[in-house]
């Protein structure tokens, strides 16, 4: 799988994106935290608030700015979104009020917004072979887990000598490192954008894609899936941790760890599962995993085991949450290369941007204000029904006789 690094363009965007995840993986620990000094007890609902906030930055900006900016160049683009989100990042350890954060979160991840789709859709174009192409996703998805996984597992080292206020440089310092890799890179250019077509066809293009074919739909059904349970993690790891549990800072990165881990677990062995069985297959084997790890999440906060117990529990369970949502992820660009070409990859990759956090919109204030507010063995059940709902969605939407995604099947599309 590392044989697809020796790419000289995509090694150096890999590096971007691991050095610019490290530092988001920081940002994780460190709101939490912030979050927690800040309302106590209601930080999941603060978290749930901000995280909310921040899907409807994805969802109402990504599709906007793919539009507005299809002539920008993208490294110019790029560069552009990681400089504001670095200069957000050094403004975050000077918040003192719960509102302060939400403006914040909104202009970092309206940056964010413009940043990943545009990345997510160069690729394509890099790695050309359906092969190469799958062994960088499963290398991205490896990326996207050190948010959860190994920079945790930094955070949780260096709040044993630091305030957690000092992670959010590590941020600054992962977006900057990110920008500096991408300027000293040769992008691949995009085909030219046709200006001709009105502008609310061009922002909703890559939607009316994703919405006619059934493939896609089926993967709109799955990112329901998958929200749902990383709603549960995110939000409110650092509740059961801290409250439930009676764990430190520590343990809430070890937590947030666990489910990274399992994630990475299934990434690793992506490559070579999808070589012996379809895409379908795996992902739907996602779907029915997640509403399982989310109803024993349930169970374990009715059961109330002691703090041993519960970590254990925790901790095998995070991982199985994590393990799930790494079988609908790493795959879900194949699709989207598949069924969709030059002209319009870019729309299609900002419309799985754009409506897979719209389903955070729901489940983030779900996990927080529910959790909060009447329980958290509620909010967990809540959140199996509605997982377990759109996988069984998904298994309809996504005909069991569609065409399987091999190099060849992808050849003759292109």
């Amino acid at each position: 799988m590392l044989e697809v690094l020796r790419h000289r363009t995509f090694g150096r965007l890999f590096a971007a994106q691991i050095v610019a995840l490290v530092g988001t993986g920081l940002l994780t620990v460190a709101l939490g935290l912030l979050a927690y000094d800040l309302a106590g007890a209601d930080a999941g609902a603060v978290l749930g608030t901000a995280l909310a906030i921040k899907m409807v930055a994805y969802v109402g900006v990504a599709p906007v700015i793919s539009a507005l900016a299809d002539r920008v160049p993208r490294k110019a683009l790029l560069v552009g979104a990681d400089a504001i989100r670095a200069a957000i990042a050094v403004l975050l350890p000077l918040v003192d009020q719960t509102w302060q954060i939400y403006v914040l979160i909104f202009v970092l991840q309206a940056a964010s917004a413009t940043f990943t789709p545009a990345f997510q859709s160069v690729i394509p174009a890099v790695l050309v072979k359906q092969a190469d192409y799958t062994r960088a996703l499963s290398l991205s998805r490896l990326a996207y887990d050190l948010e959860s996984l190994l920079s945790p597992i930094l955070a949780a080292a260096l709040l044993t000598m630091i305030s957690y206020n000092y992670l959010f440089l590590g941020t600054v310092a992962g977006f900057v490192g990110s920008a500096l890799l991408v300027m000293t890179t040769v992008l691949p250019r995009p085909a030219p954008a046709d200006r001709s077509v009105p502008l609310i066809h061009r922002i909703t293009l890559g939607a009316r894609v994703m919405l006619s074919r059934p493939v896609l739909r089926g993967l709109l059904a799955m990112n329901m899936v998958v929200a749902s349970a990383t709603a549960l993690v995110v939000v409110n790891t650092v509740v059961y941790v801290r409250d439930l549990l009676g764990g430190s800072n520590t343990g809430v990165a070890v937590a947030l760890g666990c489910f990274g881990g399992g994630s990475m677990l299934i990434a690793l062995a992506v490559p070579r599962v999808l070589a012996a069985v379809p895409d379908r297959r795996l992902m739907l084997t996602g779907s029915a995993v997640l509403p399982v790890g989310l109803a024993a999440a349930a169970l374990m906060l009715l059961a109330a085991p002691s703090p041993a117990v519960g970590w254990v529990l925790l901790a095998g369970i995070w991982i199985v949450l994590g393990a799930g949502t790494s079988m609908i992820n790493t795959p879900s660009a194949r699709l989207l290369r598949y069924e969709s070409d030059e002209r319009n990859r870019s729309a299609v990759f900002t419309a799985q941007f754009s409506l897979s956090h719209a389903c955070f919109i729901l489940t983030y204030p779900l996990a927080g204000w529910v959790g909060a507010q009447v329980g958290q063995v509620t909010a967990a059940a809540a959140l199996t029904a509605l997982a377990t709902l759109a996988g069984l969605l998904a298994a309809r939407l996504w005909p069991a006789q569609a065409e399987p995604i091999t190099e060849m099947a992808a050849a003759g599309r292109r």
